[in-house]
């Protein structure tokens, strides 16, 4: 049987009808829209903390990053240009998630907010399981299946390679 004809035969199985005709009723753009709001909210709240005002830094941020310490190879090291650490992160937690809920730049922020899970990751081990693996994994998917069609990206045409809608 050829490659074809093994593909229409799957198709047409009963279980496959089913299960496309069940899982069809959820549309990807709704769920990339889903993804990313959830994966934007915590970032979001968490860089809203980071502010006194404009431009600001609060104290808590400050002495937070001059505290931090990264955790590689088994041994601690300080946060370098820990001020410079603080405001990048600061700008990010509120940027990258901004641009996530509106869905442009879609790809960028989210792999913005995966380069910081990972640090943060570096930085807090212990919350990976709980926090940082569910941040990697939505952000992988926004990565991999783009915005969806509830998003700027889409309607400015920035970004129409996400898969099927």
């Amino acid at each position: 049987m050829s490659t074809a004809a093994m593909t229409a035969a799957r198709a047409a199985s009963p279980i496959s009808q089913f299960t496309t005709g069940l899982f069809g009723l959820f549309p990807m753009s709704l769920t990339m829209l889903v993804l990313r709001l959830t994966l934007a909210l915590p970032f979001w709240k968490s860089g809203m903390t980071k502010w006194d005002g404009w431009f600001t830094l609060s104290f808590g941020a400050r002495a937070a990053f001059g505290d931090f310490m990264l955790h590689l190879l088994g041994a601690e090291y300080a946060y370098p240009f820990p001020d410079v650490m603080g405001y990048a992160s600061a700008v990010g937690e509120v940027t990258f998630p901004v641009l996530l809920v509106l869905g442009l730049f879609t790809r960028y922020a989210a792999l913005g907010l995966l380069c910081m899970t990972a640090i943060i990751q570096l930085t807090i081990p212990d919350g990976w399981m709980t926090y940082h693996l569910p941040w990697a994994a939505m952000a992988l998917a926004i990565l991999t299946f783009g915005p969806g069609r509830i998003a700027l990206d889409w309607v400015l045409g920035l970004d129409r390679i996400s898969r099927p809608a």
